[in-house]
């Protein structure tokens, strides 16, 4: 019997949640402090983003989920980039694709297509490598790229910004980093 690749996604991430659940009640029955984690229904961690999120699709930001943000969270950071421009064999600069701050530490997520509407109220967007706000997709010009989203835990809220560069936005959360989550994605353009 043939699955198909939504159902035989599903059934990973049921597997996989499976296998980790034991050790997670571990964790939390020992005291010890639970991971704080970076996700998405769409792609595994180096796995490949499908096209649907990217330049050779719809170009619209991917789910995004998150669990175990550290004690004293005010407010949560996304940088969305890529450290193999412009080729993978001979980087020279790091694409940055998506900044979005002041993420409310209440959300546990933000569902397909969030980076290409207006940010929610109390958020703030970032300028991408395109000189805009919002989510740009992957559309490495040769060979297969890396993506990372990286999402931050602050113990504040970056009040002083107004469309920032990916360079302030580091420079202001600097002092107030409670914990990082990484989720990587890889993309090849078709026929390259």
């Amino acid at each position: 019997m043939k699955l198909s690749r939504s159902i035989r996604n599903t059934l990973a991430l049921l597997f996989t949640t499976a296998l980790l659940m034991p050790a997670t009640l571990g964790a939390a029955e020992k005291g010890e402090a639970m991971t704080f984690a970076l996700a998405s229904p769409a792609f595994r961690h180096m796995g490949a983003i499908p096209a649907l999120y990217t330049c050779e699709g719809k170009n619209i930001s991917p789910p995004l989920a998150w669990k175990n943000l550290p004690k004293g969270t005010k407010s949560l950071v996304l940088i969305v980039d890529d450290p193999d421009a412009p080729d993978p064999a001979a980087p020279k600069f790091t694409w940055i694709h998506w900044v979005l701050c002041n993420i409310p530490p209440e959300t546990t997520g933000l569902a397909e297509e969030a980076g290409n509407r207006p940010a929610e109220a109390g958020m703030l967007e970032g300028l991408s490598s395109w000189n805009r706000g919002g989510y740009g997709g992957p559309c490495p010009p040769i060979g297969t790229h890396r993506y990372f989203f990286k999402l931050y835990a602050l113990d504040t809220v970056l009040d002083d910004l107004l469309s920032p560069l990916k360079a302030e936005v580091e420079a202001a959360m600097q002092a107030h980093i409670l914990g990082q989550a990484v989720l990587i994605g890889t993309y090849k353009k078709r026929g390259k």
